[in-house]
């Protein structure tokens, strides 16, 4: 494996990366808020971390200026 020759730069600024951190977060929450408090329906954290996850899949095919020098 080899890494890109930008790969801070894409890890900090790219859209994909930010999707598929916020798709963990929906992820984390959708295990954990259940055994905390019931104030959201089961599978509401699970169908907002699909739908990021598809934003992450998109944005991967979408021209980000500002990771290209």
């Amino acid at each position: 494996m080899q890494l890109i020759d930008n790969w801070k730069a894409v890890a900090v600024k790219a859209w994909s990366m930010r999707f598929i951190a916020l798709s963990a977060l929906l992820s984390a929450l959708e295990v954990v808020l259940p055994y905390i408090d019931d104030l959201f329906p089961r599978g509401v954290f699970a169908v907002l971390a699909g739908v990021v996850s598809m934003g992450a899949a998109v944005s991967r095919l979408v021209a980000q200026p500002r990771l290209h020098p």
